[in-house]
């Protein structure tokens, strides 16, 4: 596992917005995208909230419009992710232990094996989600933190981590942060 935080290919996203409302899925449909998988807490809602807001709701049936296979991601206990999923009508996997692969291979397995080209992955940490993203060969879009206030230990030390990352990146390949505005990440 070490040796994965030395190979900075594995924290480059495809893109960064600031919330799951600011993507342009119409144009993850055009880029020939299938299959979105979303992470839950501190992406869709914050910790300290349970049941999807109206605009949530909204969200989930303009993507299936679109004809994606939506999925919910998350390293949560399975009732918190399958109560929200239920709600919105989609399948889930819940504690996925990202970034290892054993969640997204679930959640693969139940879209039948899909290329990895079709699917994207939408989350809001580095260390978890554009980590085990890039590991699977998915499309990552990170978006800010809903929520920071209220985070649990491990979340907070993934932060001090992806802080690092960022950083790193801002040194090594400043043509690449600023190009994704990576400097406004929250």
């Amino acid at each position: 596992m070490l040796e994965l935080f030395f190979k900075r290919k594995y924290f480059y996203p495809d893109d960064y917005q600031k919330t799951v409302y600011d993507i342009n899925f119409k144009k993850l449909l055009e880029d020939n995208i299938r299959i979105i998988m979303l992470d839950l807490d501190n992406t869709l809602i914050p910790y300290d909230e349970d049941d999807p807001t109206k605009k949530i709701d909204s969200l989930f049936k303009d993507l299936k419009q679109l004809g994606f296979d939506v999925y919910i991601i998350s390293n949560n206990q399975k009732g918190r992710v399958k109560s929200f999923a239920k709600q919105v009508g989609v399948r889930y996997v819940y504690s996925a232990r990202k970034p290892f692969r054993l969640g997204f291979k679930r959640a693969i397995h139940y879209a039948n094996y899909p290329d990895p080209n079709t699917v994207c992955l939408i989350g809001d940490q580095f260390m978890t989600d554009v980590l085990g993203g890039k590991r699977m060969n998915f499309k990552v879009i990170v978006v800010d933190t809903l929520k920071r206030h209220g985070e649990k230990w491990f979340t907070k030390f993934s932060k001090y981590l992806e802080k690092r990352i960022l950083d790193r990146l801002r040194r090594t390949d400043p043509d690449f942060y600023f190009k994704m505005k990576l400097d406004e990440k929250r």
